[in-house]
């Protein structure tokens, strides 16, 4: 019987974890649960930060970017012996169970416990929305946002001086980034895992269009692609003849305030991993499938890999030039 549970973040952060963290902290404590946080990811599992919560542990956290429990990775939590170093301090504190916020990585680490006797819920944060078994992930909406608000300013100076601007967005395992904002923002290429394009056929693209009446192009890539985006933007003028530049967004994908569907989603899996615990479930992920919220369990959900969009594929190779 499910009695203490605990919450960790871990990987990479993303906006909408604590809008997540302050679901499940409200919900377990609705339902009769001793609550408690863990700081600073697995890493801060295995060192013992640990501390019982109350509802207004989470109070004015479901706006905040980033997340109040910290986080950090830790490779060694594939060894037992670090596991077995979690486990006595869950021990420790009389919990049962754990639910985890973060990525494919995050949801090894609860499968491993789930197989020691802790209950495990995964629930899928994420920028990358590289968790297949879910049709999206927390952060990923609000990330997107932000790349199309910084393409929508780089568009401005592009425009002005008739360049072409290479911009580099995170998801290097997933194209998503790229391919949503692609299409958000009409760009003339995008290059991702999804959508492969060769220096030559980048150039031989843009020459394409030298002489028209637009004057200036967009390209999104996506990160690891090249080994050097800067150096690469060079290759591109000494091809083509088109002043190019490169600009890479970095960080800041990952940062700020979650956007509507965020917090929502973010809520509604918060939810959902406290009712799969109080329903015997563990070591699954809550995933949203069809805007519905269901459970698929954490090995299935590594297991699976993304397949592109092949609508988005298709209305770029339609209507982007």
């Amino acid at each position: 019987m499910v009695k203490k549970v605990a919450v960790l973040t871990s990987g990479g952060d993303a906006p909408g974890m604590n809008a997540a963290v302050r679901a499940v902290v409200r919900a377990g404590i609705k339902a009769g649960l001793t609550m408690y946080a863990v700081y600073d990811g697995y890493k801060g599992l295995v060192e013992g930060k640990i501390e019982e919560v109350d509802r207004n542990f989470v109070s004015d956290t479901i706006n905040r970017g980033g997340t109040i429990l910290r986080t950090a990775r830790l490779p060694e939590f594939k060894e037992e012996l670090i596991q077995n170093m979690a486990i006595k301090q869950l021990q420790a504190y009389d919990i049962d169970s754990l639910i985890v916020i973060g990525g494919d990585g995050t949801f090894k680490g609860a499968a491993d416990l789930s197989k020691k006797g802790i209950n495990t819920i995964g629930i899928p944060g994420t920028i990358d929305n590289d968790i297949a078994c879910s049709d999206y992930t927390i952060g990923f909406d609000t990330c997107l946002n932000t790349i199309v608000g910084c393409v929508d300013k780089i568009r401005d100076t592009t425009a002005s001086h008739r360049r072409c601007t290479i911009i580099e967005v995170m998801g290097n395992r997933c194209g998503d980034l790229a391919l949503y904002s692609g299409v958000s923002e009409g760009v003339e290429m995008v290059v991702s895992k999804d959508m492969p394009m060769s220096e030559e056929q980048i150039f031989t693209k843009l020459k394409s269009l030298k002489g028209g009446k637009k004057g200036h192009y967009l390209v999104i890539v996506s990160e690891k692609l090249f080994d050097n985006v800067y150096d690469f933007a060079k290759r591109v003028t000494e091809a083509t003849g088109i002043e190019t530049r490169a600009e890479v967004l970095g960080h800041l994908q990952r940062g700020g305030s979650p956007s509507a569907r965020d917090r929502i989603l973010a809520s509604r899996f918060g939810v959902a991993a406290i009712n799969a615990l109080l329903e015997g479930k563990t070591s699954v992920v809550v995933a949203m499938q069809n805007e519905k919220i269901v459970t698929v369990d954490i090995a299935e959900a590594v297991a699976m890999k993304r397949e592109p969009n092949k609508e988005l594929l298709h209305i770029i190779s339609t209507i982007n030039r």
